[in-house]
């Protein structure tokens, strides 16, 4: 199933509708590689190539969409015919913004030959890698790969085609009594170092050891780039999310100051360093669109549907898969200046935090999230860690914590973080915070 096919399938089922239909097809086929381990063992290798067949139509305004996965040529006309079935049945929509016509898709190639060919056994290596970094300890987590091919094809003229590659090695190291986390995610395979990662999650283990409780309040906190990734997908999906925006449930207000000045948020597929195709899955190209310049919010995610409800234009955000409409999800946070040791030698008390856990957002309107610490929890006296700490839960306004005044400073260490949303969607920095409200330990 190569890209050469993939865009006749596309182009095949824009045919088959027939006239006076308008058409959208999209084909995409996704070949996954996946190392589980578990107790410093790896207990599964899962393998998966599987291509997958969008089809949306329009039929007098009437408006389906199906999907299935791998359809014979036989099958794809069966799919033609019970989605124009579908659409008869349905009511007129009338945000129905029609299909694209021709466009110059953005030019990235973001695949990665590492990737690509990468065998299990090469990813067991990196595993032993992260396994070995412990000493003793006992390591669980995953290193997953994926590698996409997609094409769109339209009755409007359109046709656009790609790939990408993503690899992930997640996972933590645990004393028994503490844990410590290691994340990194690349386009690259061959970039990723699974003693780097494992002797990060060791050393937050080991530091870990004999956890003490805290009184609940507000401090002054570091938060790791795990932790800045959540804080930024929750902007990201209730905020400049199309959906949310154009249904009057999120806090954006386009052209306003709603944040610290040092804080800059862009999405950019175009960046070296993010894994993305070229184009959504309507073929609208993708670009940089600058979310939080200068105070100022200054833009919203959308496919071609919220778009037209925002009279706009679509920023080529259309995702089918996504519960929450159009999102950004190529986010980059600006880093700073200062490394990772100078933010915690600013604080005079106050706490760490490597990774938070289980965060649901209260109001979508102000962004008060509720959740938990984990992997790494420490209180900071006189610019050290001098503690471990007990997990605390947190009830926070995150647009607060990132108002004016509100960011003392941020960190040099920009990556690939993973968040409450999952890896491969925010590349972000440590932060130092001003005030964040802990309400309690882990269990209330």
């Amino acid at each position: 199933m190569t890209l050469d096919r993939l865009e006749e399938i596309a182009d095949r089922m824009c045919r088959l509708v027939g006239d006076n239909v308008e058409a959208e097809c999209r084909v995409r086929r996704t070949r996954l590689g996946l190392t589980r381990f578990a107790n410093s063992h790896i207990h599964q290798h899962h393998g998966e190539d599987t291509t997958d067949v969008r089809l949306r139509v329009a039929l007098d305004g009437r408006v389906v969409s199906t999907t299935a996965v791998g359809l014979d040529d036989e099958g794809l006309g069966r799919l033609v015919t019970d989605t124009l079935a579908a659409a008869r049945l349905q009511p007129i929509d009338s945000h129905w913004n029609g299909v694209n016509g021709p466009l110059e898709p953005a030019t990235m190639d973001k695949a990665d030959t590492s990737t690509i060919e990468v065998q299990p056994g090469e990813r067991a290596e990196k595993v032993a890698a992260f396994v070995a970094a412990g000493d003793g300890l006992a390591a669980a987590g995953f290193l997953s790969t994926t590698f996409m091919e997609a094409a769109v094809a339209t009755t409007g003229g359109l046709s656009v085609s790609g790939r990408a590659t993503s690899a992930t090695i997640d996972g933590i190291h645990q004393t028994g009594v503490s844990a410590g986390n290691g994340h990194q995610t690349d386009i690259a395979f061959s970039a990723l170092d699974g003693s780097a990662a494992g002797s990060r999650a060791a050393r937050l283990a080991e530091l870990g050891r004999d956890a003490e409780d805290l009184d609940p309040g507000r401090y002054e906190v570091v938060l790791a780039p795990e932790c800045v990734a959540t804080v930024v997908s929750f902007l990201g999906v209730y905020g400049f999310g199309g959906r949310s925006y154009s249904d009057g449930q999120s806090f954006v207000e386009v052209g306003a100051e709603q944040f610290d000045p040092t804080f800059q948020l862009v999405d950019d597929p175009g960046d070296s360093r993010t894994v993305a195709l070229g184009f959504d899955s309507e073929g609208t190209p993708k670009r940089r669109l600058v979310l939080i310049e200068d105070r100022i919010s200054r833009a919203v995610a959308h496919d071609r549907r919220t778009a037209a409800k925002s009279d706009a234009e679509s920023t080529g955000h259309g995702y089918p898969e996504s519960y929450f409409g159009p999102i950004p999800i190529n986010l980059i946070v600006g880093a700073g200046s200062a490394s990772a040791d100078d933010l915690i030698a600013g604080v005079e008390r106050g706490i760490y935090v490597s990774t938070f856990n289980y965060c649901r957002i209260l109001d979508p309107r102000t962004q008060v999230v509720t959740g938990l610490t984990r992997n790494g929890t420490f209180l900071i006296e006189d610019g050290r860690l001098s503690r471990p700490l007990s997990n605390l839960r947190f009830t926070q306004s995150f647009l607060e914590a990132l108002a004016p005044g509100a960011i003392a400073a941020i960190g040099d260490d920009a990556r690939y973080a993973d968040s409450e949303f999952g890896p491969n969607m925010v590349i972000a920095p440590s932060m130092r915070l001003a005030s964040w409200n802990f309400t309690g330990g882990a269990r209330g």
